[in-house]
């Protein structure tokens, strides 16, 4: 599944050739995606796109008349700009031809994606988008804030920061990934974890969504980037999907083990169990 560096690495590539532009006209191959796809999302033609901007997982593309097309990839979804008279691929499902003389191309093999058009003038406040916590890259997200977090819930900690209410755009790669930076083990209860141990998670998680977004998103089999190559993240990757692989740190065996039906790796050496109910701020 795309995650927030992929879907950040999309907008950045679509937006130069979206924004600014003319909506020419809506093509809509199939209307059956996880939602049915708007069926007014053809009153956007003649209107000119404003911008892209990106709310966890989703792609915001606002309307000049204050409407806004809302874009989620799913499973295996992807954005592409390509030009009228290329070959549509088979999951090639909706298209906007633009102003310019390009067409956005929305590609979902699996059809778990959205298109949606919404009509309101504040688009955050669509039930997908109103409860969703801070960006992690944003100020919002502080160590105070995921201790308050924390606080009440006794779950794994890898399954917190996944959660979109906690935090946003923190998937089972990267949560994996800033464990492992932050040396703690994933199946810590979360209510354990001392305000230092995380600030040192919220550093980490900063940390390798920034260097995944610099890299261009992790190389993911249904995930292609806007100009159509995959991202280069995944070989620095130091724990996800390398259960039975030597630590590039330590060189102790990877170990997995599944968690709320979730794959999950770390390292027993680098990460390891807490042997005590201590919780001192």
């Amino acid at each position: 599944m795309p995650e927030l560096p992929e879907v950040e690495t999309t907008r950045r590539g679509i937006e130069p050739h979206v924004a600014r532009t003319t909506i020419r006209e809506v093509i809509i191959r199939r209307h059956d995606l996880r939602q049915p796809v708007s069926p007014s999302l053809a009153e956007t033609e003649g209107r000119r796109i404003k911008g892209v901007t990106r709310r966890a997982k989703y792609l915001l593309l606002a309307i000049a008349d204050g409407s806004t097309i809302l874009i989620h990839l799913g499973m295996s979804g992807s954005l592409r700009v390509a030009q009228p008279n290329d070959d549509w691929k088979k999951h090639d499902h909706v298209a906007i031809t633009l102003g310019n003389g390009g067409q956005l191309r929305f590609h979902d093999p699996r059809r778990f994606g959205l298109v949606l058009h919404l009509t309101d003038t504040e688009p955050l406040d669509h039930p997908l988008l109103c409860k969703l916590g801070p960006e992690p890259l944003e100020e919002a997200f502080t160590p105070a804030f995921l201790k308050a977090a924390c606080a009440t819930r006794s779950a794994a900690i890898k399954s917190v920061i996944m959660d979109n209410q906690v935090v946003v755009g923190v998937g089972n790669i990267y949560a994996a990934e800033a464990l492992f930076l932050a040396g703690i083990h994933p199946l810590t209860p979360a209510d354990r974890l001392t305000l230092p141990r995380l600030r040192s998670l919220t550093d980490a998680i900063r940390a390798v969504l920034t260097d995944a977004i610099a890299a261009g998103g992790t190389t993911l089999r249904d995930f292609l980037r806007s100009d159509g190559s995959p991202g280069y993240f995944k070989q620095h990757l130091f724990v996800y999907d390398r259960a039975g692989q030597p630590c590039r740190r330590c060189a102790t065996l990877i170990a997995r083990t599944v968690s709320g039906q979730r794959a999950t790796c770390w390292c027993p050496k680098c990460q390891p169990k807490m042997r005590n109910r201590s919780n001192v701020s």
